[in-house]
């Protein structure tokens, strides 16, 4: 679901002539740092980059970027005094001074330092050309995605692991298991990358469906596959397992998003939901009205969920490679829209596309339930408990003739948030035990650290991040890279054939009408209602032609219309008409939403303040 990207490639090249570099220019491994004078993690770990310098020797080259740590104007300072140096030598003399000479940046520093490079007391503030020297550099970083110091790249990639010499080099390296990682980790940083992998496995799907090994494809999601004890079993087909059971696990991250959204998201206050919250609403009621007058009454009728629902991972991808094109903000408004729409969705299925009810299970499903309750009130942090009730809750509501994916949604309700830690308290506990540690001397090195130690350090980890965004970070990948591909191979194929759509032109017809005109104008004309009314503020950072465009791509329906077209029509032709609509539809948004914005006006800047502000760089 989630389509938010964190850069992690280097934005600027290395520039020989313009960059502080040690090593060859050839030298097959580059490591850049980000970092500050000011910064004590710098200090530790120029060390350690001392030892890879001499374990790699010509193979490796440094360099050097400035990065003054915010709040700092000592560490801005000695930024731009040892920009004023008159060659590399000298530069290289003052940063290993300023990294080395005291435990703590003082102001006898850059005075020595000053002396050091031949400059006069009077010219430690730094001439124009090294505040633009540093100021170029911060904008790197920027760019680049750093909010901490140091912060390194190896070839260009940012290195998240530890600074110790073993793990730097075992990175540089480039072991086959260091290669898989980063690859992933690009693949998965990439914003359009969930659509890209839900598209292909689109097209397999229906390529292996129209193969000659099409009908032993179809029987293999047929396979009837479960557990079985004594004289009990359960089993389902496997299909059925992969959206009953499978599919919980993206309905938790659309659960955890949701919870996300409205406590800490976009959605948290009410000038910045009431547009979302309105255009998301009119554009689920305009595709099932007009789903619901084009479709004769009869078998089709159940239907009109099919055209309600947006594709998030779709729609945010094609935004994202517009680039430029389309402002942040409009990125933030469909993203924001199609959680609410989730929310619709959420609930159509549950009242409209469930089976015959069972209300002995369904009773235990709401004991499940006050357990889940319970361990939230009672401040259980945890994630295992809720997990294992989570488990026992799907099955009761699969039971209880609701769809079994709801029990994601319910669980993601209950596992718990947490006020946000004081960084501050937990990072000097953890000093102190770091270095109470230390002082153990050989004991540590021949045994780790204390058993003591280690459960105190993993109680500040678990400190740190809330059980729901910790669970949301862990699974969400599974969802996007997992789950969401493997319904896809399982559910959209369709044989391509002259007689698919016999006398299903109708239903075709609705659902086309439903998500490309139905879609994009109940999301407009509900924006433009809330604005006109004053419950809603349009920013101003994006046009109305914008809003229509983003309109339009809020029509490719997939994920939920598929897995709603699957609950609403049992006869295969049926459904597989509804898909082949789907399909038509979403490529037909795609190229509508694509071809508005590509040629949208974008407003022209008022030159007012903007919300937000950019506390994590240090500029003059």
């Amino acid at each position: 679901m989630s389509a938010a990207a964190e850069t992690n490639r280097l934005d600027r090249p290395v520039d020989e002539a313009f960059d502080h570099v040690l090593g060859p220019p050839g030298a097959e491994i580059t490591l850049v740092e980000y970092g500050s004078y000011d910064c004590p993690h710098c200090r530790a770990a120029n060390e350690q980059i001392a030892l890879v310098r001499d374990r790699f020797g010509d193979r490796l080259r440094y360099v050097f970027r400035h990065r003054p740590i915010s709040g700092s104007e000592l560490a801005r300072r000695a930024a731009e005094l040892v920009e004023n140096s008159a060659d590399e030598e000298r530069f290289w003399k003052a940063h290993v001074t300023l990294m080395t000479r005291s435990e703590q940046l003082v102001e006898d520093d850059l005075h020595a330092v000053a002396s050091q490079i031949d400059l006069l007391p009077d010219m430690i503030e730094g001439a124009q050309h090294a505040r633009e020297r540093v100021d170029a550099d911060v904008r790197s970083a920027r760019a680049s995605g750093v909010s901490f110091t140091p912060t390194f790249f190896i070839n260009g990639r940012r290195y998240d692991g530890p600074w110790d010499e073993t793990s730097l080099a075992d990175a540089m390296l480039g072991s086959l298991g260091h290669r898989v990682r980063s690859a992933a980790l690009d693949f998965a940083s990439w914003a359009p990358s969930t659509g890209v992998l839900l598209l292909l496995a689109t097209i397999a799907a229906i390529a292996l469906t129209n193969s000659t090994i099409g009908a032993r494809f179809e029987e293999l999601w047929e396979q009837s596959v479960g557990l079985s004890f004594g004289g009990s079993a359960f089993v389902m087909p496997l299909r059925h397992w992969i959206n009953d059971a499978l599919l919980t696990v993206f309905f938790l991250v659309v659960g955890l998003e949701i919870k996300r959204e409205f406590t800490v998201g976009h959605l948290a206050s009410r000038r910045s939901a009431a547009l979302p919250v309105a255009a998301a609403i009119g554009g689920m009621i305009a595709p099932a009205l007009v789903y619901a007058l084009l479709v004769p009454s009869g078998p089709w009728a159940h239907g009109w969920g099919v055209p309600m629902a947006t594709d998030t991972a779709f729609a945010v991808a094609l935004i994202v490679m517009l680039g430029p094109r389309v402002p942040v903000e409009l990125r933030i408004f469909l993203t924001a829209a199609a959680i609410v729409d989730d929310i619709g969705s959420i609930v159509v299925v549950a009242l409209f596309y469930s089976g015959a009810l069972d209300f002995v299970q369904l009773g235990l499903a709401l004991l499940v339930t006050g357990a889940l309750a319970l361990l939230n009130r009672s401040g259980v942090y945890r994630v295992l408990p809720y997990l294992v009730l989570g488990v026992v809750l799907w099955a009761c509501v699969h039971a209880g003739g609701l769809h079994a994916t709801l029990a994601g949604v319910l669980l993601a309700l209950f596992i718990p948030t947490r006020p946000p830690a004081n960084l501050r308290t937990l990072t000097l506990q953890a000093d102190a035990i770091i270095a109470g540690e230390s002082r153990r001397g050989d004991e540590v090195l021949r045994h780790g650290p204390s058993l003591a130690a280690l459960r105190a350090l993993d109680a500040i980890h678990d400190r740190v991040e809330s059980p729901a965004d910790r669970t949301l970070r862990h699974v969400e990948p599974w969802s996007s890279y997992l789950v969401l591909p493997v319904f896809a191979l399982a559910n959209a194929g369709v044989e391509i054939g002259t007689h698919l759509l016999d006398g299903r032109g109708p239903l075709s017809l609705a659902i086309v009408a439903g998500l490309v005109v139905g879609k994009p104008l109940g999301l407009m004309a509900a924006s433009a209602l809330a604005v006109r009314l004053g419950l809603a503020v349009k920013p101003g950072e994006y046009s109305w032609s914008q809003l229509a465009g983003a309109g339009a791509l809020a029509g490719i329906g997939f994920t939920m219309s598929l897995f709603i077209a699957g609950q609403s029509f049992p006869d295969h032709g049926d459904f597989a008409a509804a898909k082949v609509a789907v399909f038509a539809a979403s490529v037909l948004s795609a190229v509508i939403g694509v071809g508005v914005l590509w040629s949208a006006a974008t407003p022209e800047p008022d030159g007012g303040p903007r919300d937000g502000c950019d506390t994590g760089d240090a500029t003059a």
